[in-house]
């Protein structure tokens, strides 16, 4: 209201704003409108008919069950083994058959230690395990 309803009291002034928003949305949409879409080519390779058909799958290897108790000690396969020659052991078992590499099931007990873990991991990242799980109990 522009003005107040007893004469008392002066003229309010106050802004109206609604021409200010509707010039706003107006302008709004008309950057919106005119704004140059922006696209960026996607590479995708698709899958090319083959003229003989693929071998048959090999069965994927048995999986490494690495075990880590609440002392910190780890064991492989149930059989306990040294955390400082885990990688080699991990490089050989890869080296056997690098596309077919077994997965390394990894299972802690709540009480073990991070660092532990995150040595194990270490270990698995430098001799290039690419399938890493974890087990729940």
């Amino acid at each position: 209201m522009a003005f107040s309803t007893k004469a008392s009291q002066g003229a309010m002034a106050d802004i109206n704003v609604t021409p200010l928003v509707d010039v706003m949305l107006v302008l709004l949409i008309i950057f919106m409108v005119t704004m140059p879409i922006q696209s960026v080519p996607v590479d995708v390779d698709l899958p090319q008919k083959a003229l003989t058909p693929p071998d048959n799958p090999k069965e994927p290897p048995e999986p490494i069950r690495l075990r880590i108790d609440a002392s910190g000690q780890v064991y492989w396969n149930d059989s306990p083994a040294d955390m400082n020659a885990l990688q080699k052991r991990m490089q050989d078992e890869i080296a056997r058959d690098p596309s077919n590499q077994p997965e390394l099931q990894i299972e802690t007990n709540d009480q073990a230690e991070y660092g532990v873990l995150a040595k194990v991991l270490a270990a698995a990242k430098n001799a290039e395990m690419a399938k890493i799980g974890f087990v729940q109990n």
